[in-house]
């Protein structure tokens, strides 16, 4: 479990992320919402040691995440950040074989390419592997970047927007890829996503944040609510549960 108190961050005069907790549990998907600004690609930035937090505490499994040295928390953390650009040609295998760097330093042995050939046979890449990134839609480039950090077999998983300019064919293959991580591999899954309907039916639990700050985080039952989702985005909304799943209906009027 990854375990975050009292983080802070401030970006010259302006406070970024003010005080925010939140439990990462193994096993799990989390999802982070809120609208821009929130302050929640900075948390995930200051939990995975990418962004210096100014106050709080992080701790990795029973361990301080200043404590970790860097070969060792790569291999206990993978982090898909935002942006993703490459300014070398690589093909889809090259980059799925980057996940293995803080095993390997490089060296592939024949242990590296079975984990390899699983993390492109999981994303259903396959038939595309030896095709050049550039040469592939967004779609297909966004489940290459999964993969190498599926290849890098952590337990915990960051991925900070990953739906980001996918259509809803891709959007669901690969929520449903990351919640068989998290349920089938025993990995914490965490990511953080505007479509909060995908939020709802694919996480087991949500941290809520508005303005730098946690306004709630706990079950989707907890946090999908209308009193919850009225105060982060300041809209009406209406909840409706479908087979069980909770579907937000929001519009200005």
């Amino acid at each position: 479990m990854i375990k975050l108190t009292g983080l802070s961050k401030k970006y010259g005069k302006t406070l970024v992320v003010n005080d925010a907790s939140a439990l990462f549990p193994l096993g799990e998907v989390t999802s982070v919402i809120g609208p821009n600004g929130a302050g929640k690609s900075t948390l995930l930035s200051m939990a995975c040691r990418l962004t210096e937090s100014d106050a709080g505490e992080i701790l990795i499994g029973n361990k301080l995440l200043a404590e970790w040295d860097s070969r060792e928390l790569a291999r206990q953390l993978a982090v898909l950040r935002q942006s993703n650009s490459i300014n070398m040609r690589f093909t889809v295998r090259e980059l799925v074989s980057f996940g293995r760097f803080p095993h390997s330093q490089g060296r592939l042995n024949d242990e590296d390419q079975r984990i390899i050939n699983e993390a492109i046979g999981h994303l259903g890449i396959t038939e595309i592997q030896h095709r050049y990134i550039d040469e592939l839609s967004g779609g297909q480039r966004q489940m290459a970047f999964i993969a190498m950090v599926v290849a890098q077999d952590t337990d915990y998983v960051f991925l900070d927007e990953p739906l980001n300019n996918l259509d809803i064919k891709h959007s669901v293959e690969i929520m449903q890829i990351l919640r068989q991580l998290a349920h089938k591999m025993n990995k914490a899954v965490v990511i953080v996503i505007h479509d909060i309907n995908f939020a709802s039916c694919y996480s087991d639990h949500i941290v809520a944040m508005k303005k730098g700050e946690v306004v709630k985080a706990g079950t989707v039952q907890e946090v999908v609510c209308k009193e919850v989702m009225e105060s982060i985005y300041e809209i009406p909304f209406y909840i409706q549960e479908i087979e069980g799943q909770r579907i937000c209906l929001y519009y200005n009027s």
